[in-house]
C-alpha cells in the first residue's frame, strides 16, 4: 500500500529548469566559454561534487565551484520575484491531501532555496518534510536523497511514490526502491527511463487523476 509521495522541485513543482538552462548558457559565455548544448541536460538534477564533475567534463578550463555557485546565486536572485508553478500543481497537492498520503520535497537545490520557493509559492504547509541535496552523502542519481526522504516520513521507500522530471532523478528514485513517476519537462523519456518508471504522465494533474482519483 502506498503511503507517501516524494516530489522533486525544479522542473516538477516549479517551472525553473528552463531558468537554470538559460542561466547556464549565459554564464558559460560570461566565463569565456562556448556554451555546450548538452551541458544543461547533463547537469539537470545534480548537485554538489557530482555537479562539479559534470562542469569539469564539459568545461575543463573553468573553476567548477565558482561556476556552480554563480548559477545558484543568479537563479536564486531571479526567483525572489516570482516562482513559476508547473501546470496541475495545486490539483496534485489537493488529490494527495484527500488521500491522506504523507508528502516530502527532495531536491538537489540548497535548503534555503527550497524553503524560499515553497514559501513564495504559498505551499510550504503542503509538505511534511523537506530534504535538500546538501543533507545527503551522495546526490542524484544516487538513491540517498529519496531513501532519507522516506525515512523522514516514517516510511519504507517501497511505500512511496517519487515524482521526477530528470534523468538523474528517475535513476535515483528507481535505485531507492520507490515507485517512480516521470512528468517530462526538458528531458524526454528514453527507453532507459521508461524501463525505470512505473508511469509517465504529461502533467501533474494528469498523474493525479490517474493515480489518486
Amino acid at each position: 500500500m502506498m503511503k507517501g509521495v516524494i516530489f522533486d522541485m525544479d522542473g516538477l513543482l516549479f517551472d525553473t529548469e528552463r531558468l537554470y538552462r538559460d542561466t547556464w548558457v549565459i554564464l558559460a559565455e560570461e566565463f569565456g566559454q562556448i556554451p555546450d548544448p548538452e551541458f544543461p541536460k547533463a547537469v539537470c538534477g545534480s548537485n554538489g561534487a557530482h555537479m562539479r564533475e559534470i562542469i569539469h567534463h564539459y568545461y575543463p578550463d573553468l573553476e567548477a565551484a565558482r561556476f556552480q555557485q554563480a548559477c545558484i546565486d543568479r537563479v536564486a536572485s531571479q526567483l525572489e520575484n516570482e516562482v513559476p508553478l508547473k501546470p496541475g500543481l495545486h490539483e496534485m497537492l489537493d488529490a494527495v491531501r484527500k488521500k491522506g498520503l504523507r508528502t516530502a520535497v527532495a531536491s538537489s537545490s540548497p535548503l534555503q532555496t527550497i524553503q524560499n520557493n515553497l514559501k513564495n509559492a504559498g505551499i510550504s504547509s503542503s509538505f511534511d518534510a523537506v530534504i535538500s541535496g546538501t543533507e545527503v552523502p551522495a546526490g542524484k542519481p544516487a538513491p540517498d536523497i529519496f531513501q532519507i526522504a522516506a525515512a523522514k516520513l516514517g516510511l519504507d521507500p517501497a511505500e512511496c511514490y517519487v515524482f521526477e522530471d530528470s534523468t538523474n532523478g528517475i535513476r535515483a528514485g528507481a535505485a531507492a526502491g520507490c515507485r517512480t513517476i516521470m512528468i517530462p519537462d526538458l528531458t524526454e523519456p528514453t527507453d532507459e527511463l521508461r524501463a525505470l518508471c512505473d508511469g509517465i504522465y504529461p502533467s501533474l494533474d494528469a498523474a493525479a487523476r490517474a493515480l489518486f482519483s
